[in-house]
Formats: structure tokens, C-alpha cells, sequence
């Protein structure tokens, strides 16, 4: 079968990127399938083609549970990013923060909610009482008010994510094992990978939250975060298209301001 080719990147090492991110999540025994990497070069990535079907009940249990088992592999620190090469998202390149952060919430605030508010305010689509919404999450963020725990299986650690977890991104072949592409690999909370899952719409949610919960048992309240872990891709949406995402992502950070 040919190889799935893909040209359009914002910058031809994301290919670079892209590539060692598909490697880093393939590494992990029974995790959740991963598109093969054929050929890389700067804007250029060859992939193993994988037809998408329909999801089952089954086949989207099984891919809880082999996401958690991703996740539970871990990184070496928040904001870890496999290869040598930046992390691509919504046309920003973000280095690997250096030195690491000491929390959760001082990375999502400062490596992932800020840049892209700070980009929002420049396009003008949050301001006034929208920003100082966000920005007082951030504050409670870098402050470790709302750090919480990781599932079971992560412990203590940081988790390996796929990173850019939508519904798109899940192909599901008529073998019926859901096949990841297209990742923004990274170390960072797991619950992040599960709420973007949640934001479009995945085929058969609850059945994937049902298999990961019974492989990697989800800490308690997390069904009250999931709008804070939708934060930033809410503000990279708003940055890359405007629109109602800007409402949405201030509607996402409220509670938690």
C-alpha cells in the first residue's frame, strides 16, 4: 500500500517534530497504536496509510485502556518534547521550557495558556474582562492552587501525551484498533489527552473513559476539570480562527478564576 504523504507544516521542522512524536508514543508496549513513520525530512512526512472507519463500542474501550497505558510510560519532565526540534501548535513553536517546571500548573500557565492568550490580546479577539479572567487563572495556576492529581498508573509522574487528542486524530481501521496520527507530543497532565477527546466529540466517549478508568483509575474530580484542560487548545482555536472560540475559552476559564 503507498505511503500517506504529508507537505503542509508551518515550518519544515515540524515534520522533524511530528515524526519524533510518533516515535516516542510508539515506544510504549500496549499502548495505543500509533501511524507508522515511513520517510522524514524537513516538510516532508511519509506515513503508513491507515483506512478510517467506524468506531465500535470495543474498539473504543480498548483505546481507553491502551491510553492510559501511553500515558502512563511518562515523560521526563512538563513540557518534554521528544526529537530535537521545537513543539508545533497552532503555528507556534514552543521550545522545551528549560529549566523544567516544577508543577503542572506552572507549565500549563506559563507554557501553555499565556502564550497564546498573549497572542489573543495582539489579534484583539480577548480583552477587557475576558483577559483578566484568564490571566487570574493563570495567577491561581503558577501559584499551584489548581494542581491535582494525575491517573493511577502516572502516580507522581508526568504522563506521555499525545497532545492535540481530537476526534480527527483517532482513526479507526476495520481491524478496529484506533490508530493515533498527527500528535504534538509532550510530557504533561493525562487529563489534558482526555478533555480534548471531550471538546469535538470522540465516537463513543464514555466507553473510552470507561477503559481507561478501569486500566488507570481517573483521580477524583476530574470530570470538574475538564474545562480548565480545555483552555488552551480553546485559545489556540482562538488565535488560528477567532470567531466564538474567544467567548468559549473565556467561558472554559471562569470557573477557575
Amino acid at each position: 500500500m503507498t505511503a500517506f504523504r504529508k507537505t503542509r507544516f508551518p515550518h519544515p521542522d515540524a515534520a522533524l517534530f511530528e515524526a519524533a512524536g510518533l516515535r516516542w508514543l510508539a515506544e510504549v508496549d500496549g499502548g495505543a497504536r500509533v501511524a507508522q513513520v515511513r520517510h522524514v525530512e524537513p516538510g516532508l512526512l511519509e506515513l503508513e496509510r491507515v483506512d478510517d472507519g467506524r468506531a465500535t463500542p470495543a474498539a473504543a474501550r480498548a483505546f481507553g485502556a491502551a491510553l492510559a497505558r501511553t500515558h502512563a510510560a511518562g515523560a521526563p519532565g512538563y513540557g518534554f518534547v521528544p526529537g530535537d526540534t521545537p513543539l508545533f501548535m497552532g503555528r507556534l513553536a514552543l521550545p522545551a521550557p528549560d529549566p523544567a517546571p516544577r508543577s503542572w500548573g506552572e507549565f500549563y500557565a506559563t507554557e501553555r495558556v499565556l502564550p497564546y492568550l498573549r497572542r489573543a490580546v495582539e489579534q484583539g479577539r480577548v480583552g477587557g474582562a475576558g483577559q483578566r479572567t484568564i490571566e487570574r487563572v493563570v495567577e491561581r495556576l503558577t501559584d499551584g492552587e489548581l494542581d491535582h492529581p494525575q491517573p493511577a498508573l502516572v502516580g507522581d509522574g508526568v504522563a506521555r501525551l499525545h497532545g492535540d487528542l481530537w476526534n480527527g486524530n483517532v482513526l479507526w481501521p476495520s481491524s478496529g484498533e484506533a490508530t493515533l496520527i498527527d500528535p504534538t507530543a509532550h510530557g504533561g497532565h493525562a487529563e489534558t489527552d482526555l478533555a480534548m477527546l471531550a471538546l469535538f466529540g470522540a465516537p463513543h466517549l464514555g466507553e473510552i473513559l470507561a477503559g481507561y478508568d478501569e486500566t488507570s483509575p481517573l483521580a477524583p474530580g476530574w470530570q470538574d476539570r475538564v474545562d480548565l484542560h480545555q483552555l488552551n487548545p480553546l485559545l489556540v482555536h482562538t488565535v488560528l480562527f477567532g470567531g466564538s472560540y474567544a467567548d468559549a475559552a473565556v467561558a472554559a476559564a471562569a470557573p477557575y478564576a
